[in-house]
């Protein structure tokens, strides 16, 4: 295996290896621009994600570049950092190397900020049935089964499987769930609304699951109470003592023996730490979490860190949430910290200042909680607009995600909804489009057969004599003189003879001069037939 410290460095520069790219190890990597080190970041994608948006490409809002800039275009102008492609194995903190499935560093700093992963809780066998959100993989999927739901139920004939497919559930009454609940619900009643012929996409039914007393436990109760009421006036189905005991390609059944039927089912119900953490034979917390010092420094390790997802920080009792503002901030004070290591100074200790936290519903929906103040509604959607735009990465998709959002806004289209990836879609349980016709329209009946006539009357008197009468013959009454000239005698306006009354119609004066000006032939009217 490949030894190497750092390509091109000096013995004498210190060489800090940051794992993973994400709002902690690129917030650590930006803070050492100017440090004299040496650093290199690894990370088993290429570019940075800007999670708090990935329920948007799910959700078909946005796509994934708007969220998403390169690792190396936002650290090239950083001439001490190096970004490597590649998947850290293990972690050898007694010898100070990180195992790379291309090699591997040694590293006088070391940085862990590898992020989390979906938990399903002991049961890894629901995952390939209701998908988390943590990548970029994982937001695709979602789309996909999204809008494939909807195009597999325009073709769908039973109304039984066709109800299942316009059913979504998702697990989890955190910040994503209520965000992906409240994007779907729109997606459903005003994108969607008119795009389909054969069935009604605003009578899709998205039920959220909760296994706690209240959604969004995190926040304050009475804007957990409002975010409830914002759901349910956008047809969202909240249920919560709801824990989940099984998952099929049905539906989910809860522990009440309750079962809520759905062909979509996505999983945002909790997320743990990368294997990563397991494999370093350090303490962890109940969590998995890696239990880190006051200066986040790994226990017995003071030249490792943990930040982000990774870490185990307890504040006041209380552990810090799993969010972005607490990753960045862990990062940008693990940068100082190796700066005033190096300068010979004291480690300072590292304490969150939190700014607030924001989840969004739907259109002019969310919540805000800024300390004490406590913002819904409109007031709170727009700041939530504002903060996001403001910390995306790159000018660019500043830019594009603004004028998205406000194309959104203003006409209730989205841009993203491509599917792909597909192979094979699944035959429908009976054909829709039986002979032209929707699948709430029975097959049109056939037309009945012509009745054979054995004489002329009879045929001028049937009700087929359209389809299957002889040309009309004039006949001469008995006793009737042939007759040179006459003219037919025009109808009164508004005197019409009645559906199924017999009526005289004058010859033509052909016939006329033959049989006489008072022959006449009696034809049937048929009576008027509704149309389907």
């Amino acid at each position: 295996m490949q030894k190497s410290k750092k390509p091109d460095s000096h013995a004498e520069v210190p060489h800090v290896v940051i794992v993973g790219a994400g709002f902690g190890g690129l917030t650590a990597a930006r803070g050492l621009r100017d440090a004299p080190v040496d650093v290199t970041v690894v990370d088993r994608e290429n570019h940075h994600l800007f999670q708090p948006l990935l329920y948007q490409v799910a959700m078909a809002a946005l796509s994934v570049p708007d969220i998403a800039a390169p690792t190396r275009s936002v650290l090239a102008r950083q001439k001490n950092t190096t970004v490597l492609l590649a998947e850290v194995v293990s972690v050898d903190l007694a010898r100070r190397r990180v195992t790379l499935d291309a090699g591997e560093l040694s590293y006088d700093f070391l940085i862990l900020a590898a992020g989390a992963e979906t938990s399903y809780f002991g049961h890894e066998q629901w995952e390939p049935l209701a998908p988390g959100l943590k990548r970029v993989d994982d937001a695709l999927e979602i789309r996909k089964r999204v809008l494939l739901a909807f195009e597999l139920a325009e073709r769908e004939g039973d109304p039984f499987r066709r109800r299942e497919l316009l059913n979504f559930t998702i697990i989890g009454g955190g910040p994503t769930g209520v965000e992906l609940a409240g994007a779907l619900s729109e997606l459903s009643r005003h994108v969607l609304a008119k795009d389909f012929r054969s069935i009604d996409p605003t009578s899709a039914q998205v039920h959220l699951l909760e296994a706690g007393h209240r959604i969004l436990p995190t926040f304050a109760e009475d804007l957990s109470a409002k975010a409830l009421a914002q759901l349910t006036e956008l047809g969202v189905h909240v249920l919560t003592g709801a824990r989940v005991t099984h998952i099929d390609e049905h539906g989910v059944e809860l522990a009440t023996g309750e079962r809520v039927t759905s062909s979509t089912n996505v999983w945002a119900a909790g997320v743990r730490p990368t294997p990563l953490a397991a494999k370093l034979g350090v303490e962890r917390d109940r969590s998995g979490r890696v239990v880190v010092r006051e200066d986040l420094s790994i226990p017995d390790h003071p030249e490792a860190f943990a930040v982000g997802d990774m870490a185990g920080v307890v504040q006041d009792g209380v552990p810090l949430p799993g969010v972005s503002p607490v990753a960045k901030q862990e990062g940008r004070a693990v940068a100082r910290t190796i700066v005033e290591t190096l300068r010979g100074g004291e480690r300072t200790r590292f304490r969150y200042h939190d700014k607030g936290t924001m989840a969004t519903i739907g259109r002019s929906r969310a919540i805000a909680q800024l300390r004490r103040t406590h913002m819904s509604g409109f007031v709170a959607w727009f700041a939530w607009l504002v903060v996001h735009i403001w910390y995306l990465i790159g000018f660019r998709n500043r830019i594009v995600v603004m004028i998205n959002w406000a194309w959104s806004y203003i006409t209730y289209k989205r841009g993203a909804r491509v599917i792909t990836g597909l192979r094979h879609l699944p035959p429908p349980t009976r054909p829709s489009f039986l002979h032209g016709a929707r699948p709430e329209m029975a097959p049109p009946t056939p037309m009945p057969e012509p009745v054979p006539t054995s004489s002329l009357e009879e045929a001028r008197c049937s009700p087929f004599t359209a389809m299957a009468a002889p040309p009309r013959v004039p006949v001469r009454e008995p006793g009737s003189p042939p007759s040179s000239r006459g003219r037919r005698a025009r109808r009164p306006a508004g005197n019409f003879p009645q559906a199924g009354a017999r009526r005289r119609r004058s010859l033509p004066r052909a016939a006329q001069r033959r049989f006489g000006p008072k022959a006449t032939a009696r034809r049937f009217v048929p009576p008027r037939r509704a149309v389907p």
